[in-house]
């Protein structure tokens, strides 16, 4: 049995064509008219032949295609980021392949394959991890947007989220709110502890503790706010105020309050983080750090762009503004005599 792969000479002889033709027709950069271009595609696909795309890229030296990789393809907060990101890519010709790894270590290496491979010319990373590689990462053309990646030598564009997260906690202290819990995303994660970092910095430097239970383990999911707020509202001293880590967790812990009975704002202030575009649409609106999405997108595949053509970044670390949205999910506190956790 032959098992060598078709080449574009066994089409043109198999037709009695030119291998030129052959490649004008399967590449559609020249004209090839019918009944020869059918011709030519139903004997390539008779003959299951593939393109070489490395020897292809050789020659062309790109694929005119970059990837941006996030965690959660389902995640909403991305789509604003890939639309100034691809944006940006047209402008330049580029073409932009979104690649979802769902937390999969085999999948994140899958992507760094294909970028070592050829297959596209740069990548915009955006899940706060490298895969573990025998090959070197460094080398390649990659730019880290959103999260932080310590000890990488590729460029971030990001936000400071620490900072963004201790505005949030003074908005909550300026209401009057000291009893002020914290559901946050996934333990050891960078973008999850500098949001913690932020809350914690804001409580000590209000001069509180931050009491037991106060501090929740979340996903970044609509669950995990929802199991979150169940563990504080089942405190002695339920929290007259949650910032969560992110919008999605917001939701869960709206939705687990008002299930208990309790107003939002009026009993429990509620803060997030990302400003998705359903947070305006919440019952109340959302009061929520926003990020520039967009900006980040644009201004991440701006610096990926001017790396694959042979420029080095003027800055490592773009740190982009944010903004902290105030809407009516917030509101001073009201005096409880006895604050105590709902019997659940």
């Amino acid at each position: 049995m032959n098992s060598r792969q078709p080449k574009m000479k066994d089409i043109a002889q198999r037709l009695g064509v030119s291998p030129a033709t052959v490649s004008r027709a399967l590449s559609g950069t020249g004209l090839v008219a019918e009944p020869t271009l059918s011709r030519i595609l139903e004997a390539a696909d008779a003959l299951d032949y593939r393109p070489n795309v490395s020897a292809r890229n050789l020659r062309r030296q790109c694929s005119m295609t970059v990837l941006m990789v996030v965690r959660d393809i389902g995640n909403p907060f991305y789509l604003e980021v890939l639309k100034g990101a691809e944006a940006a890519a047209r402008e330049a010709g580029y073409s932009v392949l979104m690649g979802n790894t769902e937390n999969d270590p085999e999948r994140e290496a899958d992507y760094f394959n294909m970028l070592r491979d050829g297959n596209a010319d740069g990548m915009v990373l955006m899940t706060g991890k490298l895969p573990s590689s025998r090959f070197k990462l460094d080398k390649l053309p990659v730019v880290v947007a959103l999260e932080r990646i310590e000890g990488s030598a590729f460029p971030h564009v990001e936000i400071d989220n620490a900072a963004a997260a201790s505005e949030a906690v003074h908005h909550l202290l300026s209401l009057g709110h000291r009893r002020i819990a914290h559901i946050a995303g996934p333990r050891g994660e960078p973008m999850a502890e500098a949001r913690r970092k932020g809350y914690e910095q804001a409580m000590r430097k209000a001069g509180l503790e931050i009491p037991p239970g106060y501090e929740q383990q979340g996903d970044y999911l609509l669950q995990g706010g929802r199991d979150g707020c169940r563990a504080l509202l089942s405190l002695v001293d339920r929290p007259s105020a949650i910032f969560c880590a992110n919008d999605e967790m917001a939701f869960g812990a709206i939705h687990e309050l008002r299930r208990s009975g309790l107003d939002v704002p009026r009993d429990v202030s509620v803060v997030g983080f990302d400003d998705i575009y359903l947070s305006q649409a919440m019952f109340p609106p959302l009061t929520t750090v926003s990020q520039p999405r967009a900006d980040i997108g644009r201004k991440a595949m701006t610096v990926l762009l001017d790396i694959i053509a042979g420029g080095k970044p003027a800055d490592m670390r773009v740190m982009m503004p944010t903004t902290l949205m105030l809407r009516e999910s917030t509101a001073p506190q009201q005096e409880i005599e006895t604050p105590r956790g709902n019997e659940i």
